[in-house]
């Protein structure tokens, strides 16, 4: 890195800090909110799949009809409907994000042994206790798989949430865009690029806690 460089990029943080402050605060709110409905939206519809075998075929495909679409396409088929904002972008990295997590709970539920299913009828289990007491347990580690992917996703698309006006550190690298400036474009760049391997690590973490007996079968 050339000395010139470092040098705005000291500038920068000098006398932007509260302004780089608030992107990367808007940049994780809008990310953890449109994680947290995706993974609702998409736990739910993968029970849905694993339930009813035949609503799979239709549920899948609409959702990855919708991610195929890039994130760009949708922000500006929302925008004549819903205006600029934070909610046609969230609504954008939604769909973008329930396709991971859909597809692993629907793999995650359908992998559970027969055997251990057998073993609950057994000793007089309700299919609610079998959901919840088995059949989610043993499906979580593939489940949170799902999610930390979409988590990351989501962090990387929520760039383009500043092109609609909804913040986040999007808005330092359209800025540095704009005005040619190399050393906007890797602050911006490089904090999302932080911010996404940190998210990862994180989920990462929290499942080895978690699942401990996964990771010792490993």
């Amino acid at each position: 890195m050339s000395s010139n460089l470092w040098i705005k990029f000291m500038d920068y943080f000098t006398n932007n800090t509260n302004d780089y402050l608030i992107s990367f605060k808007e940049h994780i709110e809008i990310s953890l909110i449109a994680l947290l409905f995706s993974t609702l939206i998409g736990i739910y519809s993968g029970y849905v799949c694993a339930q009813h075998k035949k609503y799979e075929r239709w549920i899948v495909s609409v959702f990855q009809i919708l991610r195929i679409v890039p994130s760009l396409a949708i922000l500006l088929l929302l925008i004549p409907i819903m205006g600029t904002g934070i909610k046609p972008a969230l609504i954008a990295l939604i769909l973008l994000a329930i396709p991971p997590i859909l597809m692993t709970t629907v793999t995650g539920l359908e992998g559970v042994s027969p055997f251990l299913l057998e073993a609950a009828y057994g000793v007089g289990m309700s299919e609610r206790q079998i959901l919840w007491k088995v059949k989610f347990p043993l499906a979580a580690p593939t489940i949170v798989t799902g999610i930390k992917t979409a988590m990351i996703e989501i962090i990387a698309s929520a760039t383009l949430a500043a092109k609609i006006g909804a913040g986040g550190l999007g808005g330092i690298i359209f800025t540095g865009l704009g005005l040619n400036r190399m050393d906007l474009l890797l602050i911006g760049g490089i904090s999302v690029a932080v911010l996404s391997i940190a998210a990862g690590l994180f989920i990462g973490l929290a499942e080895r806690s978690m699942f401990k007996y996964k990771c010792i079968r490993k």
